[in-house]
């Protein structure tokens, strides 16, 4: 054939796969299980190929597990509430929710088209009341343990979407969804106390040993524990004290000032009723304004103004400044800082600005201090400070912490980074949180047999603009009555985070359809921790934080038997366009539907995959599709020009060891290439250099001479059909519909899933020669065929025995002679 006709093959076995459920598994039996998750999407538009690199990633991963003889889960659902689809609904005046069920259509026959199989009678949509039912009772279980919890508080308003957003989902100071520039409001919210597993969610990112460390390290720095102790400055002319936070107190005796935040709550005492009130003031405001902007927000200013007020350092007694800055934040620590500037830079800057004393405290044990120029931030030896001098830091951490908490002066703390989850969300498009305020009873949960609380379809869903939910606008929604005293009450009308949604969909997927509980227990105690998690490094932080956090407190309560619920994870890299993510705004999307018109599903998924190591961003190149399609049409090539011989030679049974020439270069070739695909598919997901290991394998093949070899019944018929039999086999995870096909044009019955893939022996894969490099001063100037595996004297002597280097060296003897076994032979004269 000139050309195979893909679409006709492509149709012919997504039917079949649909037909007989090819990755349908029954989870009652978990033995050598393996539990393969994609992230679910957002149903907010049509998929393009920097969606594809996921899913086909996921499912050649899927495919090659059923042959390797694993029960492989393969799930897939739709992250269907949330600002995505109701900001694209809104753009197109549009009800979010026929706009998501459109897409959710058109994103499934996507799927399908691409030949990317899931295990669909498990499919989920969170926008759905029998998923949303239970992200209730998640809530609910959380509120009863403690862990939901509802306050006053300064947030992230932003003024396009009408919403709340968490500080994770602000970037530079805009929101990450729409790009507007935040503002801040002062709302009542509901928040989720993650910062109790914050120990819990940063030790246990050791156990993870099978995660990226790049988002490792991410989460390790948003937790960011630190250790120190809380240190009370006194007020002079006051009762007053300022509680400062310091993983430092052994530098203690160098704090020459006290900078608090703008927004500390001690800053109206300080400067109530002061000749400096109104200029502090004016700063303050000014810093308010000016940290809304993205430039303040990424590194917050240098500026401060002193309030005119002292405090007292505890350890020397002296007298230091007390000075309002931006760069001390309120959420972190106690919003208050001693300054050292002699040891940390940020200090040692703001103390050249306005020209304060700036003392050494430390030095280092070996080497010369970066003061005066720059502030030396590390350990050493005390000086400069009393009693203490002469200690090392980690001995006058403890002595000085001691002392402070038996002066009733400090005490050791630990301080995270991580601030609780803002779940809140004044939107239409999600879970309505299920709680009710009642004026006799206070705020008390949905009972559990009333849940779901449905998300009504019949009110104006665009965003209000008052801070309030659409939900408010509905009387039929709001009004309710108390399930604890029988009264008047009201609903809660904000709308979950949609991060809550997908913080526990793994679980659903072992049983979607009952309805007498989230999840069936036993079944997720034998099927979870998912084996292999793959999606983007763009969730690094947010989803899998909150997926780990929801696990943890699932395991706290006896519901799970695990702490972490994803044991591997991959993040793949993005397929650019142009240098750039692929993205509608920048016009550099590439359509999936014209390249499968034209090539096929199969010369697709092999591009993306054969693209560069999965793990890496790679830029999309159209032309390369070709290249793709013309191997696939040479391996229908190998098959069909030979198909006769192939069939009939498929059991022909030959020694290894008898074969000589061509027969046994062939064999040694696709033993090498079933080794190669393995080890590359073991743990990396290295499929391009898979592929190429299967180019390499049909180049031997095509070099294969059918006349002088091919005999019906020959031993070179059978090397040639074994040879095939792996091929197909080997891209079959890859390309599946053309080997499918293919497959089954050999006679077999079964499915190429249901086979498994090909066993390579080690022994037949070395060479029996090898072409030595021999060189004189890292120039070449001889090769030599000589028999593989010899040692390295062997080498040495075959080296210099050569007749071009004993004419070169000309009776002198060798400087040095280096040798890298099996691979070349370096003199040195």
């Amino acid at each position: 054939m000139s050309r195979y006709p893909y679409k006709t093959i492509e149709k012919k076995w997504q039917q079949r796969w649909a037909e007989n459920g090819l990755m349908h598994t029954d989870l009652s039996n978990a033995d050598n299980k393996y539990y393969c998750l994609m992230m679910f999407p957002y149903p907010s538009g049509e998929l393009h190929v920097g969606h594809g690199r996921n899913y086909i990633i996921g499912d050649a991963l899927a495919r090659l597990k059923m042959m390797q003889g694993c029960r492989v889960l393969a799930p897939m659902g739709w992250d269907a509430f949330g600002l995505p689809a109701e900001n694209a609904a809104l753009k197109e005046d549009i009800h979010p929710a026929v706009w998501t069920r459109e897409n959710i259509k058109r994103m499934k026959e996507q799927f399908y088209r691409w030949g990317v199989v899931y295990d669909w009678p498990r499919e989920i949509a969170s926008c759905e009341p029998e998923y949303y039912r239970w992200t209730q009772w998640l809530f609910v279980q959380l509120y009863k343990h403690g862990l939901a919890y509802r306050k006053a508080a300064s947030v992230n308003w932003c003024p396009s979407c009408q919403t709340v957003l968490a500080n994770e989902q602000v970037i530079a100071g805009a929101c990450e969804r729409c790009g507007t520039e935040i503002v801040e409001r002062f709302l009542e919210q509901w928040f989720f106390k993650i910062t109790d597993f914050a120990d819990a969610l940063l030790d246990d990112l050791d156990t993870l040993q099978w995660w990226p460390e790049r988002v490792v390290q991410m989460q390790r720095n948003w937790i960011d524990r630190s250790e120190g102790t809380d240190v009370d400055f006194l007020v002079t002319d006051s009762d007053g004290r300022l509680t400062c936070f310091t993983t430092r107190p052994d530098t203690i005796f160098g704090a020459t000032f006290v900078v608090i935040s703008p927004d500390h709550p001690l800053v109206d005492g300080l400067i109530g009723g002061s000749e400096r009130e109104a200029e502090v003031r004016a700063f303050i405001d000014s810093e308010r304004a000016r940290k809304l902007s993205g430039d303040a927000r990424n590194e917050p200013g240098k500026e401060g103004i002193f309030t005119g007020r002292h405090a007292l350092n505890p350890l020397n007694g002296e007298e230091v400044p007390i000075y309002v800055a931006p760069y001390v934040l309120t959420e972190y620590g106690t919003g208050a800082i001693m300054a050292v500037p002699g040891h940390d830079q940020r200090d040692f800057e703001f103390a050249q600005t306005y020209d304060l004393p700036i003392s050494e405290v430390i030095r280092p044990v070996t080497g010369k201090s970066t003061l005066p120029q720059a502030a030396y931030e590390g350990k050493g030896i005390l000086v400069n400070s009393g009693r203490y001098d002469g200690m090392t830091s980690d001995e006058a951490f403890d002595k000085i912490a001691a002392w402070l908490e038996e002066k009733s002066l400090g005490k050791r703390t630990t301080n995270y980074r991580l601030r609780d989850w803002l779940v809140s969300r004044q939107r239409y498009w999600g879970a309505p949180i299920p709680m009710i305020h009642c004026g006799a009873c206070g705020t008390v949960p949905v009972p559990e047999r009333d849940l779901p609380v449905r998300l009504p379809d019949d009110v104006e869903f665009r965003p209000r603009g008052d801070g309030k939910s659409p939900l408010a606008s509905s009387a039929k929604f709001l009004q309710v009555a108390c399930p604890e005293c029988g009264g008047k009450a009201e609903r809660d009308t904000d709308t979950m985070d949609t991060f809550v949604d997908s913080s526990w969909y793994y679980l659903r997927y072992v049983s979607p359809n009952d309805n007498e509980r989230a999840f069936t227990a036993d079944t997720v105690g034998s099927w979870l921790p998912v084996d292999q998690y793959i999606g983007g490094v763009e969730h690094a932080i947010l989803h899998l934080l909150y997926a780990r956090f929801v696990t943890k407190f699932l395991h706290r309560i006896g519901m799970v038997p695990f702490k972490e619920p994803f044991a591997r994870l991959f993040t793949q890299g993005m397929i650019c366009k142009n240098g750039a993510k692929m993205s509608k705004s920048k016009g550099n999307v590439v359509s999936p539907d014209p390249i499968i018109d034209a090539f096929g599903a199969d010369s697709m998924r092999l591009y993306i995959l054969f693209a560069g190591p999965p793990e890496r961003d790679t830029e999309w190149r159209d032309d390369s599709i070709e290249g793709c399609s013309r191997f696939i049409n040479r391996v229908c090539r190998l098959y069909d020009s030979r198909k006769d011989f192939v069939n009939k030679s498929l059991n022909i049974q030959f020694d290894p060891t008898a074969l000589e020439g061509a027969e046994k270069a062939l064999l040694r070739k696709t033993h090498w290439a079933i080794l190669k695909v393995r080890k590359d598919l073991e743990d990396t997901f290295h499929f391009n250099t898979a592929i190429s290991a299967t180019m390499e394998l049909a180049n031997e093949m095509s070099a294969f001479d059918p006349h002088a070899r091919l005999e019906p019944g020959s031993v070179g018929a059978g090397v040639y059909a074994f040879a095939m039999d792996a091929l197909v086999r080997l891209l079959a995870p890859m390309t599946p519909h053309v080997c499918e096909d293919l497959w089954e044009r050999m006679g077999h019955k079964e499915s190429v899933f249901r086979a498994s893939m090909p066993q390579a022996d080690e022994a037949l894969t070395r060479a029996e020669t090898i072409t030595l490099v021999i060189q004189i001063n890292s120039k070449i100037r001889a090769r030599e065929e000589i028999p593989a595996g010899e040692p390295d004297e062997k080498l040495r002597e075959i080296a210099l025995a050569n007749p071009r280097i004993q004419e070169l060296l000309a009776g002198n003897p060798p400087k040095k002679v280096l040798v890298i076994q099996n691979k070349l032979v370096n003199v040195i004269v």
